[in-house]
């Protein structure tokens, strides 16, 4: 048995009951710290898959590539295949192909909206299998030529390695939530060297909620990540440039919106050409999808042989666009080549992620940009467009703005990417009700909203909506005096719940409508008609206070099942002031409502008499 103390801790903790002077900005308890603990373990042990998978993206670029057994970084653009450069993306999606139809279909796509789904809909449970079939995959689609990144994959692999230690726990589905997005963005944080976008990709992205219960352990993650990649890949950033010396003219303020404008028209772009693909491909019917990446591959084998550069992760083309060195074939090449074999393959369902193709092409359409726009030093627009790329497709301005300033070190740049990402941003979201992430999840029969708000009942107190016109009964109150008082005055105002209290109007406990029918049918059968209503009345009601936040009574109302509960206050004797229930609560929303489509002028401006204006008299024509 439970101690009396303990019993009461039990109650206040399941029901969310909190004591007098406890409620404060947030809600987080000392539970975050052993969660925190598991956190920068996952943070080590994500630097180790990040550089794992790395170093298998590079054995199998060298087998494919270079037939040789080697995890020294290299380039498919560099081999000299010949026509025989069509084939090999062919075989790379038959194994993956095959890998997903006897492995885990779970493992085609990008990665991000498969993290995205568990969080949301899998309670951040991940299959074991998936942890070691999803690098490999991606491995061997990137090895062979893919031109995708390797951080989405390694996003999702991070947080599988998150949420299968959480699983090893007893632990609740935020908390394994939070792990598994700690192992995502510390993932991200190894591959780019860049922990605080991978934090910001965290909040903006993954966690759908904004806590320090969630965001401690996750930037602890990232941080421990990125602290264990200087050992083990060096430090960054991975993608260095000369500080630019940013002159603050109009045209220069000008030309980063305008910048932003066409990474948010090519974002838009390249979403719909993704989805096109994709949609051509499900009419493949007569072809089992097993064989979609396949017919991928050849596409990208076809377009890797007019311009090898286009396959791969790309990297070296990415240093070049920054460096100032971009040709015209090699902007051509990313913009045209690169661009469709991506979306081509991506919409066959094949391993690859997103992130380093959108900052390639971002780059080379910045490159087109300091064709007409002022001269900044080199590599400036496309900086500065990459980060917009990245803004306007995965629809996150603050990560797109960090990362590549993490990724080039360039400090300078901060606020030109700011003005161009939040174009880019702006342009997507009122062009496209989806981003290239969500909408395949949409596309699976689930709808998510990105929106972070203050709900309403959590801004609203119990005392905001609760009603005190109710009908309360004496608790000497006989049950021959209450069926006397029911048959008179009918249902007093609809209640099915009646506070039962004393004298100074402390309430005792409660009585439901049908509990009080009950016990009169019961009086009638037999000799109880004296029988007082403290006799039969529930003595420890579940109740709500006046200052309360709705949020804890809704909480409350979803862990015991009630649906009315009657209002006291908290200090001294509970004495009742009213009484909440689920129709109170509404109002909350009506209020939320009221203040999204109500409009109204607060202030007119109200010129002196001698300025305003007044219709001229008319002139009387005189009679005949």
């Amino acid at each position: 048995m439970k101690e009396p103390t303990q019993q009461k801790s039990s109650l206040a903790e399941n029901l969310n009951i909190a004591p007098a002077g406890t409620l404060g900005d947030f809600t987080t308890t000392w539970r975050v710290l052993p969660i925190s603990g598991l956190a920068l373990v996952i943070g080590v042990l994500s630097a180790y898959v990040a550089v794992i998978l790395l170093k298998l993206i590079s054995f199998f670029t060298n087998v494919f590539f270079f037939h040789r057994l080697s995890t020294a970084p290299a380039s498919p653009g560099d081999s000299h295949l010949g026509l025989w450069v069509i084939l090999v993306p062919v075989i790379g999606g038959l194994v993956v192909g095959l890998m997903a139809k006897f492995g885990s279909d779970k493992i085609r796509g990008h990665g991000i909206p498969e993290a995205i789904e568990a969080i949301l809909l899998r309670g951040a449970k991940v299959e074991p299998r998936l942890a070691v079939l999803k690098p490999v995959s991606t491995a061997i689609s990137i090895g062979s030529g893919g031109p995708f990144g390797a951080e989405g994959p390694i996003i999702m692999t991070g947080g599988a390695f998150g949420s299968l230690i959480a699983q090893f726990f007893h632990l609740s589905s935020a908390e394994r939530k939070t792990l598994l997005v700690a192992g995502a963005a510390a993932g991200m944080s190894a591959t780019f060297a860049a922990p605080f976008a991978s934090i910001m990709l965290a909040v903006e992205l993954l966690l759908f909620e904004w806590k320090p219960r969630s965001f401690i352990p996750v930037a602890l993650a990232s941080i421990t990540a990125a602290a264990a990649r200087v050992h083990l890949l060096g430090g960054g950033p991975i993608f260095p440039v000369p500080a630019h010396d940013v002159v603050w003219a109009p045209a220069v303020l000008f030309g980063c919106l305008l910048a932003g404008l066409l990474s948010g028209c090519l974002s838009a772009l390249l979403t719909q050409l993704v989805y096109a693909f994709e949609d051509a491909f499900l009419h493949l019917k007569r072809i089992h999808w097993m064989w979609w990446p396949a017919i991928g591959g050849l596409g990208i084998g076809i377009g890797g042989y007019f311009y090898p550069r286009a396959l791969g992760v790309g990297y070296d083309v990415i240093q070049q666009v920054l460096q100032g060195n971009a040709t015209v074939k090699l902007i051509l090449g990313v913009l045209i080549v690169k661009c469709l074999i991506w979306s081509f393959s991506l919409g066959s369902g094949t391993s690859g992620g997103v992130l380093a193709p959108l900052l390639m092409m971002g780059g080379a359409l910045g490159a087109v940009d300091a064709l007409f726009l002022p001269h900044q030093g080199p590599g400036f627009w496309p900086l500065i467009s990459m980060g917009a790329m990245l803004a306007g497709t995965m629809r996150s301005p603050l990560t797109g703005v960090i990362f590549a300033f993490e990724l080039t070190g360039d400090y300078h740049s901060i606020l030109p990417l700011l003005i161009a990402c939040v174009s880019a941003h702006t342009f997507t979201v009122l062009t496209m009700s989806r981003s290239i992430l969500t909408e395949k999840i949409s596309r699976r029969g689930h709808h998510l909203s990105r929106e972070y708000v203050v709900d309403p009942l959590e801004a609203l107190a119990v005392e905001d909506v609760m009603r005190t016109n109710i009908t309360a009964f004496p608790a000497e109150s006989t049950i021959a005096e209450l069926e006397a008082a029911l048959a008179h005055n009918g249902n007093p105002r609809g209640q099915r719940v009646y506070p039962v209290i004393n004298g100074d109007q402390h309430l005792l406990g409660v009585i439901t409508r049908y509990d009080l029918l009950t016990a009169i049918e019961n009086q009638r059968d037999g000799d109880h008609g004296n029988v007082q209503l403290s006799q039969v009345i529930a003595k420890a009601p579940v109740v709500a206070f006046p200052e309360e936040p709705l949020r804890l009574v809704v909480n409350r109302m979803a862990a015991t099942g009630l649906t009315r509960f009657p209002v006291v206050t908290r200090n001294g004797a509970p004495k009742l002031v009213g009484l909440i229930g689920l129709q109170d609560l509404l109002k909350a929303r009506e209020l939320s409502v009221a203040d999204e489509l109500h409009r109204e002028r607060i202030l007119r401006l109200r010129l002196p008499p001698s300025m305003r204006w007044r219709r001229p008299a008319e002139k009387k024509l005189p009679h005949n």
